[in-house]
């Protein structure tokens, strides 16, 4: 392995555990070639005719799906830091004596910290998936065995869909199931929302498990995972836990500073003339990014304008706006809240959507290029606009990217961030992990100013004479550093690469270096 500098600038492993990689070559400057991947024929003879395809125990059904040395086991992560499931998983694995797996989640979350002994005894290699938390930060120092990778959500289908990772044994949450392996996460005692994170392994995986707390009769319905494509049903006590779907991250903002840059937020949209009948948006789910939402209800009451689709993740304020008439649809990714589950449950334009449909770069387009908006959070930004989401300014590795990315290709991208967080400066000279592009970051908004990206010239004629605290985001930096005493120090950071940031497409963007001190 060698690395070398990708049009971005940054060094990247020309392979990542065994495999050769492709550098970042631009914004849609790379463009694949070949097939498709495919999962293996299966017949209907080897399967019981009764349709009952119900195992006793998830050690039975990983023996039954051949679990081995090396193999790839992927889950998703709707229940977010709520899952009770993926540690049982590879307590039976190590039962079985497994070694050297690799994790494929869509997330990992606090909740899995016990899984790092896994690693730590070998049963588990490394992860590529969003982590948030323990995993991360055990990563961050040379923990795993292999590199961790972060990709995307529609960066993970792309990888699945492109080949680029084989799934051996997809292992499926799901709060509702028949016997045949249709399965539902919108309702049963543990609803969830959707599952369709877990969409593509059930698609391309090798085995697919449906493990389920909620076993009904056949058929299960509407079924958002197919029992077509599944192999065993696994019934568990409970499966997950989905009062802590509404995680640390996704809970309203109550601090003064943050509630101005989401007020700011929503003053920029309107004075932009986004904010227009049948125009469409996207909030994340970091608390400010919640209070933005509430604070463009306020704005589109007022004007008497109404959207035509809301982009989820949903949380109980776009299920507001959608039974308040504010909005036609919600097109849900994930379900941030019980409200949101509930809604998707009961009202029909409620949409539940997958990452190929809305995030896949490598599909015949996807409709997160047609928001209008979206409003996102960030770790960090520096003076050319770029953006960092994974690690933080002391180079330690704590959250995932989700949908992040493929959300920078709204027609304006805004990141609602505070100058600094505890005295560090979040606008720095050149951020630690590079994860989007400056080309695709329109607008920052902070509390002592909003900054343009040069390249918006409509934007910035747009909002001329708003009366909006519209600055250079260098005069801003130079406040904020002025304030605090100065940039922060620049993380003390070995050689040694610990994980990699995908790209949307599949190329290596740039990488994570093992972090010194502990």
């Amino acid at each position: 392995m060698k690395l070398i500098k990708n049009s971005a600038g940054r060094l990247v492993p020309n392979e990542v555990n065994g495999v050769p990689q492709t550098p970042f070559m631009g914004v849609g400057k790379y463009r694949p070639s070949g097939a498709q991947a495919a999962p293996p024929i299966r017949s209907c003879a080897d399967y019981p005719p009764d349709g009952d395809k119900r195992i006793a125990s998830l050690k039975a059904a990983l023996e039954k799906c051949g679990l081995r040395d090396g193999m790839t086991i992927s889950s998703h992560h709707h229940f977010r830091n709520g899952d009770l499931l993926m540690v049982p998983v590879f307590e039976a694995a190590a039962q079985l004596g497994v070694k050297e797996l690799r994790w494929f989640p869509s997330a990992a979350f606090p909740c899995h910290e016990p899984l790092i002994e896994h690693m730590k005894k070998g049963t588990i290699s490394w992860v590529e998936g969003s982590l948030n938390g323990p995993l991360g930060r055990f990563a961050s120092y040379g923990g795993m065995n292999g590199m961790a990778v972060l990709r995307s959500h529609g960066g993970r289908w792309q990888a699945v869909q492109d080949g680029e990772v084989h799934i051996d044994i997809a292992v499926l949450a799901a709060p509702t199931a028949d016997s045949f392996g249709n399965a539902t996460g919108d309702r049963g005692p543990s609803a969830c929302g959707l599952l369709g994170f877990g969409l593509a392994d059930s698609l391309y995986a090798d085995r697919s498990i449906v493990v389920t707390d909620n076993l009904v009769p056949f058929p299960c319905v509407p079924w958002q995972i197919m029992g077509q494509n599944i192999d065993y049903v696994v019934e568990l006590d409970r499966i997950g836990d989905p009062q802590k779907i509404v995680s640390g991250t996704t809970r309203l903002t109550k601090s003064p500073d943050r509630l101005l840059i989401a007020e700011l937020t929503a003053r920029f949209v309107q004075a932009a003339g986004i904010m227009r009948e049948g125009f469409s948006f996207q909030a994340g789910a970091g608390g400010t990014a919640l209070a933005f939402a509430i604070y463009l209800k306020e704005l589109m009451l007022k004007a008497g304008v109404k959207a035509r689709f809301i982009r989820g993740g949903s949380t109980k304020y776009l299920v507001e706006m959608l039974e308040a008439g504010l909005t036609d649809y919600i097109l849900d990714g994930q379900t941030f809240d019980l409200e949101g589950v509930r809604s998707m449950r009961e009202n029909p334009g409620h949409i539940n959507t997958s990452p190929f449909t809305s995030y896949n770069y490598h599909g015949k387009g996807n409709f997160a290029g047609m928001v209008d908006v979206v409003v996102l959070g960030a770790t960090e930004v520096d003076v050319n606009f770029n953006a960092n989401v994974a690690t933080h300014s002391d180079g330690v590795l704590l959250h995932g990217i989700g949908g992040w990315q493929n959300c920078l290709f709204a027609n304006c991208t805004i990141l609602p961030i505070p100058a600094f967080r505890n005295r560090i400066p979040i606008i720095v000279d050149e951020v630690t992990t590079l994860c989007g592009p400056g080309e695709l970051i329109d607008v920052i908004v902070t509390e002592r100013g909003i900054a343009i990206n040069p390249r918006r010239e409509d934007l910035i004629a747009a909002t001329k004479g708003s009366g909006l605290p519209i600055r250079p985001i260098e005069e801003i930096k130079a406040e904020v550093d002025a304030l605090v005493g100065g940039p922060p120090d620049k993380p003390e950071l070995s050689e040694e690469v610990v994980g990699v940031v995908k790209w949307v497409d599949g190329t290596v963007l740039d990488s994570i270096f093992r972090v010194n001190n502990n």
